[in-house]
This record gives C-alpha cells, structure tokens and sequence, in this order.
C-alpha cells in the first residue's frame, strides 16, 4: 500500500464497502459521540468520516488533536446505516472504520478557524493566508480560476491560435498609468520596467506574420485600486491578422459563450452571436458602455414631457438644447420613504438630489414635487412612456447627458439592486458595437469605451469637440492588421 494514502478523501462511494483504505489529511472537524469519536478528513479532493472506538490504536491521541492537524488512517470502508447517510457529500454513504492512526503534523491553536468560514479582518487573512486558502469558497475559487484558463486555453487553440509568452522585464512605455520599475543590478541608475500590457510585443508578432496570437497575460500598473483592478491582474490578450471586425466577433464569442456556459453551474448564458448594443443606445438606456443586462430597468428620455413649463427647474434646464431629462423607473418602488432614501443616495454621490414621482397611495394618485407642479396629465404621460403605473416610481436627471450620463447609470443600478429586479441567477453578455480610439494619430489621450475589454477597434483620428458629434460619427473601417487593445 502507497505510503500515505491508497485512495483520497473524496473518493470512496457504496461500491468501495469492505475494501481496506489508508486516507491522509487534515481534521476538518471533531465530535465526540458517547466515545465514539467522528472525525471529517479533509483532503484537497473533498471530505470522509472517520470512526474512532475507544480500543482503537492512538484513541487517546487523536482525543487531544486540534482541527487542522494532520493524520494518517487505515481502515475499512464501512456502510452507514441509512439515517446517517450525508446527501450533501460525495462519500456521504459511507465511512471508514479505523485500525489504525498516525499523527504527520499536530496544530497549535488556530488564530482562525477553517470549518464554518467565520468572517474574520482581512489582516488576520492575510497574515495567515495558508489557512485561510483552506477555507471551502478561497480553496474552490482557485480550482474554479485554474479550470476556467485551462477551458479558455483549449478554446482558443480550438480557434487555430497559437499561446505565445512575451517577456516581463522591459522597457518603459507610454500606457495607461504608471510602471512599477526594477533597477538594474548590472546597470546602475538604470530600470526594467514591468509591462502594463504585452502590446508593443504582440504588436511585433503580428508585423512578424504569426497570425494569430493569444495568451493569459500577466498585467503589472501602479495606478489606484478599483472594484475590478489590482495591481498585478491577467487578462486573455488577443491578436488577429487580416480580419474584419466580423471576423473578431466569430472567434471570441464562441469562447466566450463556451466558457460561461461550462462554469454557469445551471445559470442561464445567452446564446451567441452576443447582442450587439450601439453606443449611443448603451449610454442612453443604461448610462454605461458596459450594462450589466441582468437588471431589466431601462432609461428614457423623457424631455418633451417637460419642454415649455410645467415643472419649472426641469423647463430651464431645457432650454439649452444640448440639455435633456432622463427618466429612470422604480417598478414597485412607488413609496416616500424609498423615494427620500435615493436622494439621500444621490446626495451621498454628490449631486444636489434626484427628483421623483411615486404613486401615493393615500392620494389615489401620482405624488411628489414633479407631480404637483407638472399637473395629473403630463405626470400620466410621462409615467405611462416610461411602463409605469400603480406601486411605482419614477426617478429624473436632468443636465447635459455628457455630463450626468455615469451617474443616472449608477443611479439605475442603486434601484435595480435595492427593489431586488436584477436576475443575479442570469450570464447575459453583450458587445457594445463600437470601440474607439480617440485621437491616437495625433498623440491625444486613448479613450477605450470598455476599460481594457474591446473587439474589432474601430480608430478616429480627431478629436470631436462635443460627445454629440463624437457619437454621430461613422465608424471607420479597422485596420488589416489587428491594432487595438486587449480583449
């Protein structure tokens, strides 16, 4: 038999009954039951229980043992009897029966626990990072990370590209934010520089003739932290040769569809070819060049009902033409005290306030300062455009769309989230139809509308002078040799 262990913890089912195993791993927990003791043995592959009787061989031994320590059994597999079987485990039919126990590593006591996952402060984590990667939801995310680049892998060569490694140590060059730096031993006062993307690399590939080109790129920038930005990420980075725009939507999509669809765990992925979402239309109806789809709430521009009088603010405001009124729909929403708590929230984000409409139920009818001041007819033509009705609210942005568009977005996404209509159990991708480049030809700023994320570039060499004119723009065809960021 194998030093250590002839099967692991995650292995044995009915059919293995009778057969004489050895496990290794650590305790998961310990219970004491009338002096039978119950241990779950925890390997990287799952759980099984061990019984201990009082005339087992190191008993006494394994009685003193904090969880975390790690042991060595043999024993038999035994069935349990059916009140005891365990639906939620792998090997929950059966148990081993043990002979024998040897002690590999005896653990001190734990500055935090592994079994339960308690919240504990993230210093106490990280300084303890080993146990804490134990813990079930660290330990299956890794595996899942590791599952996901290895099915992206397999896609992609699937697609006929071929994974290229570019190198880490480099020199500067002028990116997003700033490099993190490494001197030179055999240079003095001279630095690498970490890349914040392999893209003059890549770039060097294509003009060499290699085709097609992928990798899972490790990404170093120094720049302040966000949501969804560390320091140091990856990124699937991708280069085409003479392709169309089409072209570049046909190779990601399926990859990108296989492996939600492979990892969904039974939630519902759209089928591709991905919608595919204007620009103009994204920003309008979600104030984002990246929606997330699974919230229903949709917005609308809602001026006309307010040009000319009504509601006095909102008729100044329009009469600059550049000026509109978005309207934002609450379904459900329609009570004071949800109402206040938005322009609480509003506020807190550093805006004056968010006006709103509600259905008052004490009135029977629309409430609100926008309702009393625009009168019960344009209130029910607004409500009614935006598929409102009895229960609900309405709530209202308005300026130069260019300037308030992120924050009536975020503010879509605050109502979403607390009435609880997002379909959090949902993967609904989506392409934004247009990328740009913003003045590149000329050394201004790059603009990527989707961070990092963009497929078949479409590259403008001016600068628009307002965003009304930017988005009415024409696309202009990609270059033959693909020359954008990162998807």
């Amino acid at each position: 038999m194998h030093a250590y262990r002839s099967h692991t913890c995650g292995a044995l089912r009915a059919a293995d009954t009778g057969t004489k195993v050895r496990l290794s791993g650590w305790i998961h927990r310990k219970r004491d039951h009338g002096g039978l003791v119950f241990i779950d043995l925890r390997d990287h592959y799952g759980l099984t229980q061990l019984v201990l009787a009082p005339e087992t061989p190191g008993f006494n031994l394994v009685e003193r043992l904090r969880a975390e320590s790690v042991i060595r059994v043999d024993g038999e597999v035994v069935a349990r009897t059916p009140e005891t079987i365990n639906p939620n485990l792998p090997t929950g039919e059966v148990e081993i029966r043990v002979t024998s126990v040897d002690v590999l590593s005896e653990a001190a006591e734990l500055p935090l626990p592994v079994f339960g996952e308690p919240d504990y402060p993230e210093e106490i984590r990280l300084k303890h990072r080993y146990l804490d990667l134990r813990r079930e939801t660290l330990h299956k995310n890794i595996v899942l990370r590791s599952k996901v680049i290895h099915s992206i892998r397999n896609r992609m060569i699937g697609q006929g590209f071929l994974e290229y490694q570019t190198p880490i140590l480099t020199a500067s060059s002028p990116e997003g934010a700033r490099d993190f730096l490494v001197p030179s031993r055999l240079h003095p006062s001279k630095f690498y520089a970490l890349p914040q993307a392999p893209q003059q690399f890549k770039q060097l590939l294509m003009v060499s003739g290699f085709d097609r080109y992928f990798q899972i790129a490790p990404c170093f920038r120094d720049e302040d932290l966000r949501a969804d930005r560390s320091l140091e990420f990856y990124q699937l980075d991708v280069e085409m040769s003479f392709v169309t725009q089409e072209d570049i939507f046909a190779a990601i999509e399926p990859v990108m569809h296989g492996v939600f669809e492979e990892f969904s765990d039974g939630k519902p992925v759209t089928p591709y070819p991905f919608p595919r979402i204007p620009y103009r239309e994204a920003i309008a109806k979600y104030g984002s060049d990246k929606p997330d789809l699974r919230n229903p709430i949709i917005m609308q521009d809602v001026s006309e009902h307010f040009r000319g009088g009504g509601f006095g603010l909102f008729a100044r405001i329009l009469e600059d033409a550049k000026n509109a009124v978005w309207g934002v729909p609450a379904p459900k929403g329609g009570s004071r005290a949800f109402c206040d708590r938005m322009n609480s929230w509003a506020q807190g984000e550093g805006q004056p306030g968010l006006g709103y409409i509600f259905w008052s139920e004490d009135q029977g009818a629309w409430g609100g300062p926008i309702a009393k001041n625009l009168g019960p007819e344009k209130t029910d033509e607004v409500m009614g455009q935006l598929g409102l009705g009895k229960g609900d609210a309405a709530f209202f942005v308005a300026g130069d769309p260019k300037v308030f568009y992120k924050f009536a977005g975020a503010a879509r996404t605050k109502v979403g989230t607390d009435l609880g209509v997002v379909d959090w159990a949902a993967d609904r991708p989506a392409t934004p139809k247009r990328f740009v480049v913003v003045g590149r030809a000329h050394g201004h700023r790059h603009d990527y509308g989707h961070g990092d994320m963009a497929i078949g570039t479409h590259v403008v060499d001016e600068v628009f002078p307002t965003i009304a004119e930017f988005l009415a723009a024409p696309p202009v065809a990609p270059p033959a040799v693909g020359d954008g960021p990162p998807v």
